[in-house]
């Protein structure tokens, strides 16, 4: 028997280096390679990887909607050297306080104009345009309507579907045209015609220059061209302290994060280039 061992024992096959631990069970990849470096290495790297995350995390989403955060959850900063303040609702402001609305002030200045969301495309009315029209002006605002451009219908209908619903009357602003999308399938060009078509023909009942709204992007992307430098201009740049459009405008919505009393939610707010007799003036005589 004893020979027999060891001639067993001489038969078995060598083990290869490194294929078992100490305690008998073979390494991982993952073991090996936390082996090859010393602890403190492991750290070292961790850390510097969540750091290079933290980074990329705010330059990619925090950074950019800096002030959107700001004026959600922070201290409410709004521009400076402008007094005359206004806001624009829809039905997404739901049931109004007018009684409380109407003492309302935005840094440390009365609330002076509305602007109110009328008609969309050729189909739709805002279901709480008419009373909130009727209100603000019962309340002693300067109002205004809004037509809301759509894509999906062509300018001529839209235009006459707007002047079916919204009657604007002397001391209101001018009727206001929202557009924010090109279609896909139109160049710039037949874009801008659509555009020009729905401006003239609301411009030939009011005699007034209506007023384009739109973000400063899409204005110096598809509506630069002089034809378009007449009209007085609503642009939308929110959460800076300045807007960048180079142009011309006259009013500013420049955040969407507003709160009033009377209105549940939030609320856009916007400024007035100009003193209040200009604001005046640019209304419906």
């Amino acid at each position: 028997m004893t020979s027999r061992k060891n001639t067993y024992k001489r038969q078995r096959k060598p083990q290869t280096r490194g294929s078992k631990r100490r305690n008998g069970r073979p390494k991982t990849f993952l073991g090996q390679l936390l082996g090859r470096y010393p602890r403190w290495a492991w750290w070292t790297g961790g850390m510097a990887v969540v750091a290079v995350y933290v980074f990329l995390f705010y330059y990619f989403f925090v950074g950019p909607f800096g002030f959107r955060w700001r004026a959600l959850y922070g201290d409410q900063k709004y521009p400076e050297g402008y007094e005359i303040r206004g806001i624009d609702i829809s039905h997404y402001q739901g049931d109004i306080d007018w009684d409380l609305l109407q003492n309302a002030m935005i840094e440390k200045c009365p609330l002076r104009f509305i602007l109110i969301k009328a008609t969309e495309g050729t189909t739709r009315i805002d279901p709480k345009f008419k009373d909130n029209f009727a209100q603000a002006l019962e309340y002693g605002f300067i109002r205004g309507a809004y037509h809301f451009y759509s894509t999906k219908s062509e300018a001529r209908e839209q235009a006459y579907f707007f002047l079916k619903h919204v009657h604007l009357q002397e001391g209101d602003l001018p009727p206001v045209l929202d557009v924010e999308h090109k279609p896909k399938n139109k160049s710039v060009e037949d874009f801008q015609r659509d555009i020009l078509t729905w401006l003239h023909i609301v411009e030939d009942k009011y005699h007034v220059k209506p007023i384009i709204y739109t973000y400063y992007k899409f204005k110096t992307l598809y509506l630069n061209t002089e034809v378009f430098d007449d009209y007085p201009y609503w642009i939308a740049h929110y959460y800076v302290d300045k807007v960048e459009y180079a142009g011309e405008w006259k009013f500013w919505q420049h955040t969407d994060a507003g709160r009033l009393p009377g209105i549940k939610g939030y609320v856009d707010f916007n400024i007035y280039n100009g003193s209040y007799y200009d604001l005046k003036k640019l209304t419906i005589h």
